[in-house]
């Protein structure tokens, strides 16, 4: 018996996993509260999706359990044990504004919450694959240093050797605003390194850009893509914080994260950093995906340019994964902006 155990099993990542490797591992542990719905408020909850998994997957089996309680985690690991192969940690607060908040109780779940489930993996099952969930907000607001140009829908990258594929796994992470959901990440972000060097666990660290899909719950503070497209869909003003809308992000589908988390199961000797996001092809500013549903979709679209932007937000950030591809020769993108959109909109 194999067992593959996902922490935020009801989130975007979390249950994409699901679906996929329900056919691929004899049994699926699924680690959610819906703190999304404390974060964000009802209509972010992911109740429906962990009532639609635990239907529609027999071999899936959840726990409502926090992950800062490192009791019952332990509990869990310890019934398994070495059965438990691959473990997918997408559980986090991921707001980058919703942090300052509540400093401490966004570091409790994304940095007490992965040694939680480091340590837990390091003491029942050393064996097994980690792949975790990070953030492009560990650069903190690096990436704006870099030469940028203002054009008419975007910013773009002025001429650059080292970042002409995109930011890839060595832009320093020091000396920079982060914020404190940045903060949180990267002190998560770095115990995962450690015990990768440290105690030789075999971890993969998949620092992600925009990642999207239908199943995601978008909130005005998390998910810009998914609520942007429920705004425009229920007629209602979408808030633009900063850069004249023209701040560029590059955006992922949830089944091509998944699919490269597969490959990385797979293949031997590949621990490390990895950056993860759509890359240039599946780039846009705000203004451009508010062009393209008004255009291509007839959607009206109501928005406001703010001119405060958030604090230490990136104003062009492109993901080079370069390394993983590289590392993982079957795995590609299959999922393009225009379908992506497409299908959220269908959704």
């Amino acid at each position: 018996m194999s067992i593959l155990l996902i922490t935020g099993s009801g989130g975007l990542i979390g249950s994409e996993s699901v679906k996929f490797f329900s056919r691929k591992f004899s049994k699926i542990i699924g680690i959610d509260n819906d703190k999304r719905a404390y974060f964000f408020g009802k209509r972010a909850s992911v109740k429906q999706n962990i009532s639609n998994i635990k239907k529609q997957y027999k071999n899936y089996y959840h726990y409502n359990i926090d992950i800062r309680n490192f009791t019952k985690l332990k509990k869990i690991f310890r019934k398994f044990k070495k059965k438990i192969t691959f473990v997918i940690h997408c559980a986090a607060q991921p707001s980058h504004d919703w942090a300052a908040s509540d400093p401490f109780l966004d570091y409790s779940i994304n940095s007490t919450g992965t040694l939680n489930i480091l340590e837990n993996i390091r003491l029942n099952c050393p064996n097994a694959k980690l792949a975790h969930l990070s953030t492009n907000k560990v650069y903190g607001d690096r990436p704006n240093t870099l030469r940028l140009q203002e054009k008419k829908m975007r910013y773009e990258l002025k001429k650059n050797k080292l970042y002409r594929n995109g930011i890839n796994e060595n832009m320093n992470v020091d000396n920079c605003k982060h914020s404190l959901f940045g903060a949180s990440k990267l002190a998560a972000d770095i115990y995962c390194q450690e015990y990768l060097k440290y105690f030789n666990l075999k971890v993969g660290i998949f620092r992600a850009g925009c990642l999207t899909g239908p199943l995601h719950q978008g909130a005005e503070l998390h998910g810009f893509l998914s609520y942007l497209i429920k705004m425009a869909k229920e007629k209602k003003t979408y808030n633009i914080f900063g850069y004249k809308g023209k701040q560029v992000r590059d955006n992922i589908h949830s089944e091509d994260v998944v699919s490269a988390l597969w490959e990385f199961y797979k293949v031997k000797n590949n621990s490390g950093i990895y950056n993860m996001g759509g890359g240039q092809k599946n780039s846009c500013s705000i203004l451009e995906v508010i062009d393209i549903l008004q255009k291509k979709h007839n959607m009206k679209m109501k928005y406001k340019i703010l001119k405060a932007n958030r604090s230490g937000d990136h104003i062009w950030y492109i993901s080079d994964m370069s390394k993983f591809k590289k590392k993982h020769k079957k795995w590609k993108i299959k999922n393009s902006l225009s379908k992506i959109i497409e299908e959220m909109i269908k959704y």
